[in-house]
């Protein structure tokens, strides 16, 4: 009887998830079940399956609302008739086509109108819904008469009165409306949940027909869908046949290209790879991702195939990826085998800049009708909730800030927080919209509105309306198209030394920098800012504790500093392993026989498997659920739990002793918080070998591509440091030098005026072009003239400094820039004020104050550049230590006066820590860590610089400093209002500092693992 269910998915209306929906209607012991989501099919699919789990015969269906209005519900007979929907609502959300008010012309569909909206004709498959509290109005005759085309209609949105309220505050989030203001017609009736079968029959009984109706629609309607069939594009040529014919003889050319014409592993490797790829049907799959490829090349792009697509050598003959797996021992079956219950994928990274041309071409070579982005939904986030019930109870902005600022136990306690608590709770995990899947490209073979209804999203991609698992679960496999910063970075920086040194680099040869003496050098003390994945404190502080000076130690360093290495404490195990290796032995005879390159511990997703396999014993289903409990697909302790029962009955069966087992098991569950498989590794470990060679051989051009690229982990003022370390004279933008971006002339770096806080895009541009086109202006006055633009923006380029070239100083600048201005706007350019020859005006000599440039440059940039942060220090102190000594300071106190550059913030048993980063005098970095005790009396206050008192701890090579006290050190006074005491101080606030938060549990310390360096007293045969 329940032909209008929704879900939650019916975004900011419903809010039961598809597994209490259906949960409920099992309880009321209810035997068919119709899902009508608002406008989405996103939930059917996991819809059928649980109906299915509790034997509930489904029924999929949507319900058609325009502008909150239902029009009608379309119930579908069978499958097709979803397609049907899909058709008409990728229409109206993509094509700009109206909904009309009353149902097209369907072929598989049920339509139901409400009682408000009955066309005037009701065609054949077409009914009318109505209510039990409508059934008195069929005392009217011209209803009487429609009684034979009515169906019961009694739609479910939640479940009780507290979730009615609840579907209140989300129409109230959905209007932008406080709840009093709710009307009847924005909110659903109080009565839509879940009532048994029987009473919905007694309401109905004096109107038979009417239940027969509804009955017949229920049988007549089925959700027939095959799961797991591959709905992926069959073939890139007219046959399987043909692609594998195709593919085979691409990937004969790649060997000889790669291996050369003579190497017999590499020729079994790629016929041994081949059968599998034929017999689980993924030549179309990879043919297609090597299409892409080309045409990225075809263009000059530069690409990186990383993820388990690496340890494939039919995709590094294809191109696809450039990490050979017979160098790395990298096996194929962790990518694609007979036993994989779930299909891979290749993650191939573009520049950012590059992307979009990449997705055009998609969209175009493979057609419209059989592209889209997978969706993703996008939940209440803990902030969001506060803030949004919050409105909708009228609580105004002052208190909305302190509840999202504030941790919930220190809130007040009145009863309205209370109630907001209340609700805030209860929109834990409620999807609030629909986005853009970050990376995942779907190419169907037949059309894709089948599936799913399109969206386009503000990104202006089409996108289906359901997430990756779901994709996968009904064979629609994706293609991961993503972008990155740190490509853009590495192929700015070729092109410049090309540039501005006629130098050709071949940064696509991996053997430049992966022996290159110099750039391992670097790499071992950690000297690697600006470097794509090995720049952040916590990565150079490892590098430097492993002294990291070769490809396979990166390798490995790239995956040990993801969470699920670190926080089983194998992470430090390594570190001490690799620094002492005759300090340990291997605690089975497995895990040096299998994991002897990584001293026995489990670093990569690869070696879990294979000490499940050859330790544990457990089938490859089971390795592979191991494998997507750690590669983020479904990735939870949960999936990890369904092997578990299976791994100690098999180490038992196998004569391991229960400790044994449970050590074993230990280390293997930890990788349920993430961690990489190798080939990964190994592929960002290329990339960040690329981007290190370039800082090491063209540091200049490297630093200005990471400004331009506005990448990385730190903000921009650091980059602009780093690149005066190397040599670089920083200059502030000039109108006749400068660019959009920051420009590299010689070895000064010419900052661009994109950096400039308040100057827009569309000036700065104009600025450039103009200058391009009719030579450098010769002056200010000649500027204006040939620029539309006002006095708060001539101000901003004067302060900066971009008219120096005149040789005037800023404040007769601002005099004559007032002077051509006075009444002046744009639009009145051209008019006669500037064809008559501007007076010349005897100005007074206007003296201006050390550090005034400075200050103006911390304003409009963010940081100064004409000086250092210590120059405008009211101390002359500079410190007792600098970082170049500090190796020699291990378990000793130091006062060091120091710069801050960024802080992490990291969870602790006993509070919050944090690690800082910083400058000395002599801009050299160093770390800190900050323990809670410590930052109850001495916290951290913002950005600038501080005076800091602690003990030096040197850590395998790497020295940190523990802080006991720490304070910050006053800058002098704003010298531009000497006479204003009350701003002297505000530019100060301005001061930047890097801070990361890090929300998780934390990590155990050292002796809460106890992670074993001696073999366990039992040995067993394996």
């Amino acid at each position: 009887m329940f032909l209008n269910c929704h879900s939650f998915h019916s975004l900011r209306y419903g809010t039961l998830s598809v597994e209490q929906l259906v949960k409920q209607a099992y309880e009321q012991d209810i035997k068919t079940l119709v899902l009508t989501d608002i406008n989405t099919v996103t939930a059917i699919y996991d819809f059928k399956k649980e109906c299915e789990n509790y034997h509930i015969k489904p029924i999929a269906g949507v319900e058609i609302r325009k502008e909150d209005r239902l029009l009608y519900i379309a119930i579908a007979k069978e499958f097709s008739g979803i397609g049907e929907v899909n058709v008409m609502l990728t229409d109206y959300h993509c094509h700009g086509r109206e909904l009309s008010q009353t149902a097209p012309e369907f072929k598989d569909i049920f339509v139901v109108y409400p009682l408000d909206q009955i066309p005037s004709i009701l065609k054949a498959n077409e009914l009318i819904g109505i209510r039990e509290d409508e059934l008195t109005l069929l005392i009217r005759p011209e209803l009487a008469l429609l009684i034979p085309k009515m169906v019961i209609l009694h739609p479910v949105s939640f479940s009780t009165k507290k979730e009615y309220s609840l579907h209140r505050i989300l129409r109230a989030i959905d209007k932008n409306i406080l709840l009093s203001k709710l009307s009847d017609q924005d909110i659903a009736r109080p009565s839509e949940y879940f009532t048994s079968e029987n009473t919905i029959l007694e309401a109905f009984r004096q109107y038979p027909r009417i239940i027969e109706n509804t009955k017949k629609i229920l049988e007549a309607c089925s959700f027939d869908f095959e799961f797991k069939k591959v709905r992926n594009k069959q073939c890139y040529t007219q046959s399987k046949e043909s692609d594998l014919k195709l593919l085979t003889r691409l990937a004969y050319i790649g060997l000889k290209r790669r291996y050369g014409t003579d190497h017999k592993i590499a020729g079994k490797r790629i016929e041994k790879e081949l059968a599998v790829i034929n017999e689980l049907n993924f030549c179309s799959y990879f043919l297609i991702t090597w299409d892409i490829v080309r045409y990225s090349n075809s263009l000059g792009f530069m690409h990186v195939g990383r993820g388990s697509g690496a340890n494939s050598i039919v995709s590094y003959c294809l191109g696809i990826t450039d990490i050979c797996p017979l160098e790395l021992d990298l096996y194929f079956e962790r990518f694609l085998n007979l036993n994989r219950m779930t299909p891979p994928d290749f993650d191939i990274d573009w520049s950012w800049q590059n992307r979009d041309t990449i997705l055009e071409y998609i969209f175009k070579r493979y057609g419209k009708d059989h592209v889209a982005f997978c969706g993703t939904n996008v939940e209440f986030k803990h902030k969001s909730r506060f803030r949004e019930v919050g409105k909708a109870f009228g609580l105004p902005k002052e208190e909305l800030d302190e509840l999202t600022k504030k941790p919930m136990e220190t809130h007040e306690s009145n009863s309205v927080i209370q109630t907001i608590h209340k609700y805030v709770k209860l929109l834990e995990s409620f999807p609030n919209q629909r986005s853009m899947h970050a990376c995942g490209i779907l190419i169907s073979e037949d059309p894709i509105t089948n599936y799913s209804a399109l969206e386009i999203p503000p990104k202006g991609f089409p996108i289906v309306q359901f997430d990756m698992n779901v994709a996968e679960d009904i064979g629609l496999e994706k293609f991961d198209i993503l972008s990155q910063r740190g490509l853009g970075t590495i192929n700015d920086t070729v092109n410049l030394i090309k540039k501005t040194r006629g130098i050709n680099v071949d940064i696509r040869d991996t053997t430049l920098s992966k022996d290159e003496e110099k750039a391992n050098e670097y790499l071992a003390v950690g000297k690697t800012i600006g470097c794509f994945y090995i720049e952040s404190p916590a990565m150079r502080g490892l590098l430097r504790r492993l002294k990291c000076s070769d490809y396979r130690t990166l390798v490995a360093a790239s995956s040990i500093i993801r969470p699920g290495v670190a926080q089983s404490g194998m992470m430090r195990e390594y570190i001490f392993r690799h620094n002492h290796p005759d300090q340990f032995e291997y605690f089975h005879s497995v895990f040096q026989e299998h994991l002897k390159e990584t001293y026995g511990i489990m670093v990569y997703q690869e070696d879990v498997i294979k000490i499940a396999q050859y330790f544990g014993g457990l089938s490859l289903a089971d390795g592979d659920i191991l494998r997507r409990a750690m590669s983020g697909k479904g990735r939870s302790i949960k999936k990890l739990q369904e092997v578990k029962a299976n791994f100690f009955n098999s180490c038992r069966d196998k004569g391991h002793s229960q400790e044994l087992t449970a050590e074993a098991y230990r280390q293997i569950e930890s990788f349920a918080g993430y961690s990489f498989c190798k080939a990964h590794s190994a592929s960002y470990a290329v990339e960040s070998y690329q981007s290190l060679y370039l800082k090491v051989y063209y540091p200049l051009e490297f630093m200005v591509s990471v400004i331009n690229n506005q990448g990385g982990f730190y903000r921009t003022e650091v980059y602009i440091h780093e690149a005066k370390m190397s040599g670089g004279n920083i200059q502030v933008p000039c109108v006749n030098t400068s660019e959009f971006q920051t420009i590299l002339k010689g070895k000064s770096i010419y900052l661009g005026l994109m950096l400039l806080e308040g100057l827009e895009t569309r000036i700065t541009n104009t600025i450039v072009e103009e200058r391009e086109r009719n030579g450098n202006y010769t002056s200010l006055e000649d500027f204006i003239r040939r620029i539309p633009i006002g006095i708060e923006t001539v101000q901003t380029l004067i302060f900066v400094g971009a008219f120096r070239f005149t040789g005037k100083p800023k404040n007769e600048l601002l005099v004559e820039a007032r002077i051509l201005l006075v009444n002046f706007k744009p639009e009145n350019r051209g008019m006669l004020l500037f064809e008559e020859a501007v007076p010349q005006h005897r100005l007074p000599r206007l003296k201006r104050e050390n550090f005034e440039d400075a200050f103006d440059e911390i304003e409009l940039i963010g940081f100064p550049v004409s000086c250092t942060p210590f120059d405008l220090l009211q101390t002359k102190y500079r410190g007792s230590v600098f970082v170049k000594d500090l190796l020699q300071y291990h378990k000793k106190q130091v006062k060091m006066l120091a710069y801050l550059i960024a802080r992490k913030h990291v969870p602790t048993k006993k509070g919050t820590m944090y690690f800082g980063t910083w400058i000395d005098v002599n801009g050299h970095y160093f770390d800190t860590a900050h323990f809670p005790d410590s930052l109850k009396k001495y916290d951290f206050q913002g950005g600038g610089c501080y005076l800091l008192l602690g003990t030096v701890e040197v850590d395998f090579h790497f020295p940190s400093i523990t802080i006991h006290k720490m304070a910050k050190m006053p800058m002098i006074p704003d010298p531009r209002y000497a006479y204003d005491k009350d701003k002297q101080y505000d530019i100060h606030r301005h001061i930047k500092e890097d801070v990361s938060m890090t929300f998780r549990e934390p990590y155990p310390q050292a002796h809460e693992i106890g992670l074993p360096r001696q073999m366990f007293g039992t040995q067993t045969k394996s």
